[in-house]
């Protein structure tokens, strides 16, 4: 959770709004409550990731996810907001 906890901050401190997803349900049940809530990018922080140094980037609607390292994470998901516009 810390790596989630210090993200959210960074983006909050941003303006971005940010909702952290801690309940104890399977990461599909989750990933299908963003898309229905209209979430327009997800941010995955998972055990296996962090031990690779990485966390997934994914906008919703596409197929793929990006595998970004944890240090670049806050750059990345604030160039896509801007990006996109939201």
């Amino acid at each position: 959770m810390g790596v989630g906890d210090s993200l959210a901050a960074t983006l909050e401190a941003q303006g971005v709004d940010v909702l952290i997803d801690d309940r104890a349900e399977r990461p599909g049940f989750k990933f299908k409550d963003a898309d229905l809530l209209g979430f327009p990018f997800r941010v995955t922080v998972g055990e296996r990731g962090l031990a690779n140094g990485i966390v997934e980037l994914k906008r919703r609607g596409e197929a793929d996810f990006a595998e970004v390292p944890v240090v670049e994470i806050g750059g990345a998901v604030l160039e896509a907001v801007r990006a996109a516009g939201a």
